[in-house]
């Protein structure tokens, strides 16, 4: 079996997940204010997400699509989560990520990013590293420009969420950075 990554950081272990996660994930990616802002993260949280989604990681990075790590506190308490979802033929990835709201303000989202960017061009070979936010969550712009990003961008009514359209701002950080 492939084994997915362990990157360690300053404050942060950037770890698989376990079923063991499932209770927290759902309690944290749960809340209104991280599913308002991402995509792909549904409110109310459904029994059984967490658990599904979990379980996809394993095949995801064995079949070289997704890196998806729990990001974890010096004492081991999951605050969030991080994603690469792999282009490999053409040697990019998107960067996704979530921090729990009672974990936002501490530079966690960044640390981790910057750990994630490494990865991807050091043990992946990737080339450029992307990412999207809401124009409506700035603060996840802050956190990409820290971790070196660099702003291409906006997408003006780019996806539909809740019923109205969202303009998306745009990032990359490439290898050459």
């Amino acid at each position: 079996m492939i084994e997915q990554p362990t990157l360690a950081t300053e404050r942060l272990v950037l770890r698989p997940f376990t079923l063991a996660d499932a209770e927290a994930v759902q309690r944290l990616a749960g809340a209104e204010e991280i599913a308002d802002t991402t995509l792909n993260i549904p409110h109310p949280y459904a029994d059984g997400l967490a658990e599904a989604w979990i379980e996809s990681h394993v095949d995801a990075f064995r079949d070289r699509e997704r890196v998806a790590l729990a990001i974890a506190d010096s004492n081991a308490v999951l605050v969030g989560a991080i994603s690469l979802r792999l282009d490999l033929g053409h040697r990019r990835a998107e960067l996704g990520y979530w921090i729990g709201l009672p974990f936002w303000g501490r530079g966690y989202a960044t640390e981790a990013a910057v750990a994630m960017v490494g990865y991807g061009f050091e043990e992946l070979g990737l080339n450029r590293i992307f990412a999207h936010h809401l124009a409506r969550n700035p603060a996840s712009g802050r956190v990409l420009e820290k971790a070196g990003f660099v702003h291409e961008g906006l997408h003006r009514a780019h996806v539909l969420k809740n019923g109205r359209f969202e303009d998306l701002q745009s990032f990359a950080v490439l290898r050459a950075d």
